[in-house]
């Protein structure tokens, strides 16, 4: 509820009367000023007025789950903090389909081999998309694809890197991870998670030469829901796309954005690496990469691309 009074105060340039409030809401006045001072706790400034109500003067950078509930097609859930919003949408009952799990930040985010994911507060977009497409699960690993396109079209100057990065500068500004439940051949779901960072400022001296965010490349703070809400609304376009005509329906697009094809890749497999070409993406969003004249298929594996300054 207090996200619902935090999107009717808007952007602070006029007071909402609290009768106003309790009556679109449906709710006591009294209820209205208990959400107030929850949300003056949370560290929203907002100014009260005798006869005139209340008025939003300035707040932290949080996301306001009751204003994305516009972009999703299916329920939001929101955590202030989480272990992972991965593991929430895993183990979650009764979740509808094209659902949203959001955190403010992460205490174990993880990337591809279970590689940590830095989660800071207030700074990254660190989210999950629950869906319940009728694909073959060998279609799943498409849906990463999928996902890092509708990143690079709400960042412009980023980069795709196959098969699970967005890139600016040629470090990793964003990193996905696809997870599915499924029987046989039939998917019960997919949890498609994406990290952004945004505004963080700082990384480890282990990331340094490995990670950026939009502010350190553009110096400029972004809005990061403007930010998820374009993310979103990218993705579902793209979503429909790959229902009717899977990878194929994008691939384009997708090689047109890509950092990896025309560079040289290493390919580690069971521990060894193979020094090889990409030189194209398949329907089936398969890298294909030239070893020694010969052209092989990759889907699966470790791809790391080599001379992106430092960034493998």
């Amino acid at each position: 509820m207090k996200y619902k009074i935090l999107d009717m105060l808007g952007s602070g340039s006029e007071f909402v009367s609290g009768g106003d409030l309790s009556k679109k809401l449906g709710i006591t006045r009294s209820a209205v000023w208990k959400n107030i001072n929850n949300l003056r706790r949370d560290g929203y400034k907002i100014e009260s007025v005798t006869g005139r109500g209340y008025r939003l003067c300035g707040g932290p950078d949080r996301i306001n789950p009751g204003r994305l509930e516009k972009s999703v097609p299916g329920k939001v859930y929101y955590f202030k903090s989480t272990e992972s919003t991965n593991l929430e949408a895993k183990r979650a009952a009764n979740v509808p389909d094209r659902s949203l799990f959001i955190a403010d930040t992460q205490l174990g985010g993880r990337g591809r081999l279970g590689r940590k994911w830095s989660s800071p507060a207030g700074c990254g977009i660190w989210m999950s998309l629950y869906l319940k497409p009728k694909i073959a699960a060998a279609s799943v690993s498409q849906l990463t694809l999928a996902a890092g396109l509708a990143v690079a079209r709400a960042i412009p100057t980023s980069r795709i890197k196959w098969p699970n990065d967005v890139l600016m500068s040629n470090k990793k500004v964003c990193g996905i991870l696809t997870e599915m439940s499924a029987e046989m051949d039939r998917v019960n779901y997919v949890v498609v998670g994406i990290g952004i960072n945004v505004n963080n400022e700082v990384f480890g001296i282990d990331l340094i030469d490995k990670a950026t965010s939009i502010y350190r490349e553009t110096e400029k703070k972004t809005d990061r829901e403007e930010l998820l809400s374009k993310v979103l609304k990218e993705f579902f376009a793209i979503y429909d796309e790959f229902l009717k005509g899977g990878f194929a329906s994008f691939r384009d697009e997708y090689k047109k954005l890509s950092a990896t094809l025309s560079k040289e890749v290493i390919i580690i497999k069971n521990g060894e690496e193979q020094l090889a070409r990409a030189v194209d993406i398949n329907e089936n969003g398969e890298l294909i990469v030239e070893i020694d004249g010969k052209r092989e298929i990759v889907n699966s594996g470790e791809v790391s691309v080599r001379g992106l300054l430092g960034y493998n």
